[in-house]
């Protein structure tokens, strides 16, 4: 006698980092955290396509990044950026965008990418102690409204300076535990020193 089964699965969805919760940790001058709401596209122009101004931004040249109301944009290559929408991770972003230029290339990234925001809450320097120690950069050149492509512990990421005192890690995602390890470790180290 054959019998039958039924199996219900208990499905929950987890972050880049493996959990349920965004991971985040606080230090003395420093606070990481996992950004689970960014959604990612990219955009890339077609043969005989005019540069469209996606929600109203202008498309910023190489080096640069460029904010909006809740969306910004960054160079990633020639006639190819990546546009970011804050706290819009759970709807079809990569359709909206597509919709607001059309003839262009839209690929949706969201699931791609881990997004480790990094917040100062003493300045500038302890951000810019961090991602001297971090990126290959130079820091004099890389203030607010700059982002670039550069390599990370052997990984290739994007850094963004947001703010003075904010910048942003993106990378790939099959890359999120051993990113925040080395973004953790490295804060960890500065934070020692400074006490």
């Amino acid at each position: 006698m054959l019998k039958e089964y039924v199996c219900v699965a208990n499905l929950k969805p987890l972050m880049a980092l493996g959990a349920e919760k965004p991971r985040s940790a606080s230090f003395a001058t420093l606070e990481i955290r996992e950004n689970e709401n960014l959604a990612l596209a990219s955009l890339a122009l077609r043969r005989e396509t005019f540069e469209p101004q996606p929600f109203g931004l202008n498309l910023p040249g190489p080096g640069c990044w460029v904010a909006g109301q809740e969306v910004a944009v960054f160079w990633t290559g020639p006639e190819q950026w990546m546009i970011e929408a804050q706290g819009r991770a759970d709807e079809d972003f990569a359709a909206n965008l597509k919709e607001a230029v059309r003839g262009c290339s839209v690929t949706e990234q969201t699931g791609g990418w881990v997004a480790v925001e990094i917040m100062s809450v003493a300045g500038t320097e302890p951000i810019e102690a961090l991602l001297a120690k971090l990126i290959n950069i130079d820091l004099a050149d890389f203030g607010p409204g700059r982002a670039t492509r550069t390599v990370f512990e052997h990984m290739t990421c994007f850094v963004i300076r947001r703010t003075d005192t904010h910048a942003a890690v993106l990378g790939a995602r099959s890359f999120a535990g051993p990113l925040w390890h080395a973004l953790k470790t490295a804060a960890e180290r500065l934070q020692q020193k400074v006490a």
